[in-house]
């Protein structure tokens, strides 16, 4: 029953208990198990397995994890300011400003994805099409705290519908 056992694993990982997000990583280990040559069954080891993840994930207080974006920004001085202002309310940590040849400043920030949809439209009103901008996956960051709640309540409120 090891193979039902495993499947019931990786059935968990890909809804997550929070907010139903797969999980990233995680280490099982059977140490020890039984069964009844009568009454147990594959399916019966499935559902053990899927229980015993909630089980163990909510003991382990799992946190939300977001994808944090490496972005670079080559824009003329003087809308460096409103490039710097942006990025601030968009949640995200200006690294440096380098000067280019020209009078062009390169800004290096991290940005969480989730905030920079629509973000290439607004850095061009901004700077009036004189920026470009490129932008590379970077790491996983913890989701602040007011954020992974908003982000639970809503999926519990879909499911509470359903």
């Amino acid at each position: 029953y090891i193979p039902a056992v495993e499947k019931g694993f990786k059935e968990s990982l890909q809804n997550g208990v929070l907010a139903g997000y797969h999980v990233d990583s995680l280490k099982v280990e059977l140490l020890d198990g039984s069964y009844h040559a009568v009454d147990s069954d594959a399916l019966s080891f499935e559902i053990c397995a899927k229980q015993a993840f909630r089980k163990a994930c909510a003991m382990a207080k799992p946190i939300l994890l977001e994808p944090i974006m490496s972005v670079e920004v080559i824009t003329p001085e003087e809308y460096m300011g409103d490039v710097i202002g942006d990025f601030n309310k968009r949640r995200g940590q200006v690294e440096s400003t380098d000067s280019k040849p020209g009078g062009a400043r390169a800004i290096k920030a991290k940005v969480p994805l989730a905030e920079q949809f629509g973000y290439v439209t607004v850095l061009r009103t901004i700077t009036s099409g004189r920026a470009t901008s490129s932008m590379e996956f970077s790491n996983y960051a913890q989701v602040p705290e007011n954020l992974a709640k908003e982000v639970i309540s809503k999926v519990k409120g879909k499911a509470e519908v359903i």
